[in-house]
Parts: structure tokens; sequence; C-alpha cells
């Protein structure tokens, strides 16, 4: 019996634009969320005031207690790597489009939504703790929008002296009788107005490996991302002790704020992880 061959005709026929349908369906981007969660260790920080009984409280590695009534960072210069070692940059340049304030009392800004990521598997992200030095200027006709936001009332994430941007700003209490804790990082600049040159360059480039590659097409990915302020005190680089010269602004100097600095965000050589680590990837 001759069997005919128009049914394997058509099935192929059909595969073949089944294939290509689905290949047409793919869209060409789609958003990546962004999810910071602080903790002490595994514990997600609480804020609180003095006296509060809710705050998270933290030891350190030298046994001393501490808790935050305050705490925020700017995270800028996002880059996503895709399987294939090729970097895609997102609006590495403008602050108002790639750059955000993560402010713990304020839950929505612990989350950052990237925008028209294109399609592809990305193993790896790069961003930045703080504001690359080439654009750490306060900008307002340049980057209003974050302008704004980093010199709002309940955020002040800029400078008295206004010359760039707090990179993070971190206010609590410290030991058992709850001395001030307020550590505020960032860039400095030496010398006059009009002729100011790079003092402390305190920005940091952050580089972690995905444990499963965020897949953007059909799927819009969340990157859960811990940042552990166990490590303000305990870091890889540095173990301190807060007391005489150290815990608030106005005495500390730009050599022990590079301490502290270096624990957060590494040392820019040989430890580009500091506090942050990935939690998760959801596809």
């Amino acid at each position: 019996m001759k069997l005919s061959k128009k049914p394997i005709l058509l099935l192929a026929i059909s595969l073949a634009f089944m294939s290509c349908s689905s290949d047409d369906d793919m869209p060409v981007a789609n958003n990546v969320d962004l999810e910071f969660t602080n903790t002490f260790g595994s514990e997600t920080i609480v804020l609180g005031d003095a006296t509060s009984a809710a705050a998270t409280v933290n030891t350190s590695a030298e046994g001393q207690v501490h808790h935050f009534s305050e705490l925020k960072y700017v995270i800028s210069n996002i880059r996503l790597i895709k399987e294939d070692g090729t970097e895609f940059p997102y609006n590495v340049n403008d602050l108002d489009e790639g750059a955000t304030v993560v402010n713990q009392a304020k839950p929505e800004t612990t989350t950052y939504e990237l925008t028209n990521i294109p399609t592809a598997e990305y193993k790896q992200i790069k961003f930045g703790l703080g504001v690359r030095s080439d654009i750490n200027t306060l900008d307002e006709t340049r980057f209003p929008e974050f302008y704004a936001s980093a010199g709002a009332n309940d955020t002040e994430m800029m400078w008295e002296w206004g010359t760039g941007y707090r990179f993070t700003k971190i206010e609590g209490f410290y030991d058992t009788d709850n001395k001030q804790l307020s550590i505020h990082t960032g860039s400095t600049v030496e010398g006059q107005e009009g002729s100011y040159t790079q003092g402390v360059d305190a920005y940091r480039d952050i580089i972690l490996d995905l444990p499963t590659n965020a897949v953007v097409g059909n799927s819009a990915p969340k990157i859960n991302i811990q940042a552990d302020f166990n490590h303000l005190l305990s870091g890889a680089a540095n173990t301190i002790t807060l007391g005489d010269g150290n815990a608030t602004p106005s005495v500390h100097t730009a050599a022990n704020m590079v301490q502290f600095v270096d624990n957060l965000g590494g040392n820019a050589e040989t430890n580009t992880k500091g506090m942050f680590s990935i939690i998760s990837v959801q596809n």
C-alpha cells in the first residue's frame, strides 16, 4: 500500500509555522526589577529612635550594639551582563533615568524598575554605590529629577558645601547608652571653588554574579539584592569600633570615612561586592 506524503508535508509546514510564530511573538525588550533588601545579617532592618523597642539591634564583631533610625544610599551606573559577556548599560550617564536613592523608611524606594531591557539572558549585574566622579556635581539643570529627590527634606543626600551627593547616609545610636551614630559617605574635593580637584573617591563599583540567569523576554525578571549592613562595622576590609573621631560627620576624617566606604562598597580592587549579594532571581 502506498502512503500519502501530504500529511507528513502538512505536519512539517505546521511545525515550521509554529516555530516562526513563537519567534515573532517574543518581545524585543521587557523590564527588570531590582529589589533591595537591607539587613543586619539575615534580619531585615527595622528603623527606630533611641528608645525604640521595635528597631533591629545589631552587635558588631567587637561586641558593640547599634541600631539605625535612618538608612539611605544611592545606586547608579547600572549594567547588565549577557550570557555571551557583552554589557548592556542602563542610562549610565543620566541620573534622572538611571539612578535612585534607596530609603529604608520608604518601602517603595527599595524596588527600582529597569525598563526596556533587551531580550536576552543575563548572568551578572554591575552597579555603583554612589555617583561616578564625572557626573557627581549638584547639577539641577542637567538632572532635575534626581537633584530634587536627593535634596528633598526627607532625603538630604547632598553635601551642605554643595559640590556633590552623599552616597550613604546612616543615622542611629550605639552602645547601651544610645550615643548618636551619624555616618555620611561620599566623594570629597580639595582646593578652592572654581578649581576643585578630586579628594577621596568614595564611589564603588559593585559586581555580582547571578545564581540563575535573568531571562528577559516573555517574562520580566526580579533580581533580589541583599545589602547587609553588618558590614558597616564588621566588614571584609575593616573591623571598626565606634567612638572618638569616627561616629559623626562633624568629627570623622576623610581617612576614617574610607574605612566605612570600603566595608560597604568594597575596596575597589580585591573586593567588588562589599555588603551586597544576590538573594534570588525570579524569572
